[in-house]
């Protein structure tokens, strides 16, 4: 009987999901997350630079969905690996006040820019292009936009649309999310 006891404690323990580490902002702390002047065309450039691709994170202190991303899907090993190889990854506040300056160049706090980008729900993904166009704001020039939480699958295979340019093709992402999902359960 201990010894049932002392396999299913562990079994619990292994099947736990990861504490997600919090700032004494309240926010998520990742390894990925990139400290930056939130300039957004300086963050793309870098992120060209790398030969990544630009991503902004827009979250919120006591978010029970951006909880559930950081535990759930970006502790998963292979989301991880995928982010950190792949994206350059800046986070937003939505309520915060440090200065972000858009592609066009207005400058104002996270939580006017989250507004401007009409951004209202966290989580929210925004994807950029390699390069944006001049004039355009944050909305405007995100290529896809992610708002809410999702799960492994469905993210994992967001991120890898995003870097394929599947947005280019005619293959909507619903229609390439089910066919590699199915192909990833089989």
């Amino acid at each position: 009987m201990k010894r049932l006891l002392t396999f299913l404690a562990a079994a619990l323990m292994a099947s736990a999901s990861h504490a997600a580490e919090l700032g004494d902002d309240g926010l998520h702390i990742e390894p990925w997350f990139r400290d930056t002047f939130k300039d957004m065309s300086e963050d793309l450039a870098e992120a060209g630079a790398e030969g990544k691709r630009f991503m902004v994170i827009i979250e919120q202190r006591g978010c029970i969905y951006c909880t559930k991303m950081h535990e759930e899907v970006f502790s998963d090993p292979t989301v991880k690996q995928l982010i950190e190889e792949n994206f350059f990854v800046v986070r937003l506040n939505m309520f915060g006040d440090i200065e972000v300056t858009d592609f066009d160049g207005e400058a104002m706090a996270e939580k006017d820019m989250v507004k401007r980008w009409n951004a209202l729900f966290t989580p929210t993904i925004l994807f950029f292009p390699e390069d944006v166009e001049d004039g355009k704001t944050g909305s405007q020039a995100a290529v896809v936009t992610m708002p809410g939480a999702f799960g492994k699958w469905t993210t994992m295979n967001l991120l890898t649309w995003v870097l394929e340019k599947g947005y280019e093709g005619d293959e909507p992402f619903q229609k390439y999310h089910a066919r590699k999902f199915a192909e990833q359960q089989g």
